[in-house]
């Protein structure tokens, strides 16, 4: 029976499906996939499958095509194969009782031309992200980060067939058995370097003004959900206040707030909030959030360092309907369990968070067995 004096275990309806808890694994690029192809595999699916206690699961960033993908040995759901590891994974995950959506991912400017066969990253406007590393592996194999190469920009006809790619990759996440979407727009992104001023500079329709650089954001939101063919089935995922991956805005609440009212009238069923996690970020200001709690009448995800305590404030204050939390996720397969009983959590070991075998991403202990 659900724990009605705690928020955190209180049950949710999402996208008409019942959730045992507020509680989201939010999405955590761990670049497992199997070579060649990219292809999700049996060591994923244990993987979320462990994690399938959380009332949402929403999967690592999956590139929607070749030139969408930004870091090593990530997944994709691109190819046939792609879509046939995926589906091993959500039946793992739906055969431990559990619900995960597919992040859909292009990285745009956030590669490296050794990612896409010798080929430019693309974006909104022709700008480097300065300083911006990205995960490659080196001829031998060997892991490591390099500079984001410089991109092109996109014309009209490509960010078309762009949104294409999303809508086919809905409909590939839909045929691997996932229970709905989440688009990624946040974090410094494809999606990201339309919305934010900095990031574009473009004089046509897709660029200046507030209402031209919402315009691709719209045309791929609407385009996932006739891919999945369910709005309510639609998430996704914004980062109003951080900078990341060289990414900011000029009036990032005006911008944000304007994103949120048009996401309401598409009718997508959540707007995920990427807060700033880092140790001493600032905190997103109390009255945003009610902004936007008034902006969009959905349902409304917040990530970024939350605590238990945190997370419950949160939703009793009423700006948060469910909370992620990222990387307690990680080495906490029963995290829901632990937050539940104020248990101690496992910490993580940075250096497996990237590639690799099962060492640092199955193995991890649940309570019992790391109290025995």
């Amino acid at each position: 029976m659900p724990d009605i004096q705690d928020p955190l275990f209180q049950p949710y309806t999402l996208g008409g499906q019942p959730l045992p808890n507020r509680i989201v694994m939010p999405p955590m690029t761990r670049s497992r996939a199997s070579q060649p192809g990219d292809v999700p595999n049996a060591l994923m699916a244990e993987y979320y499958a462990q994690r399938a206690g959380a009332g949402l699961i929403v999967s690592e960033g999956t590139w929607i095509s070749p030139l969408g993908k930004g870091y090593a040995w990530t997944p994709g759901i691109h190819t046939p194969e792609q879509v046939a590891g995926w589906r091993k994974v959500t039946e793992a995950v739906h055969a431990a009782g559990g619900r995960i959506y597919a992040q859909l991912w292009h990285v745009g400017r956030l590669s490296h031309l050794s990612l896409l066969g010798g080929q430019s990253p693309v974006s909104s406007s022709a700008i480097q992200a300065e300083g911006v590393n990205v995960f490659v592996a080196e001829n031998d194999g060997t892991p490591g980060f390099v500079q984001a190469s410089r991109p092109r920009a996109l014309d009209k006809a490509e960010i078309g067939a762009i949104v294409q790619e999303y809508r086919q990759a809905a409909r590939n996440a839909m045929a691997a058995g996932f229970d709905g979407v989440e688009l990624h727009a946040a974090n410094g992104y494809l999606v990201n370097q339309f919305i934010d001023s900095n990031a574009n500079d473009r004089k046509d329709e897709y660029g200046g003004s507030l209402e031209n650089r919402l315009r691709f954001l719209d045309e791929v939101a609407r385009a996932l959900v006739e891919g999945v063919g369910d709005a309510s089935r639609v998430g996704i995922r914004l980062a109003p206040l951080t900078t990341l991956n060289g990414c900011s805005d000029a009036d990032p609440e005006t911008t944000y707030l304007a994103a949120a009212r048009r996401l309401g009238e598409i009718g997508v069923g959540y707007i995920h909030i990427a807060e700033a996690d880092w140790d001493d970020a600032p905190l997103m200001p109390a009255v945003f959030k009610e902004r936007l709690r008034a902006a969009y009448p959905g349902t409304l995800i917040y990530a970024g360092h939350y605590t238990a305590e945190r997370a419950r404030e949160a939703l009793r204050q009423g700006w948060a309907d469910l909370i992620g939390f990222g990387r307690p996720f990680v080495a906490n397969p029963d995290l829901p369990e632990r937050l539940r009983l104020g248990a101690p959590l496992n910490p993580h070991d940075r250096a497996t968070l990237f590639g690799g075998d099962a060492r640092g991403l199955t193995d991890y202990p649940a309570l019992e067995a790391a109290e025995a």
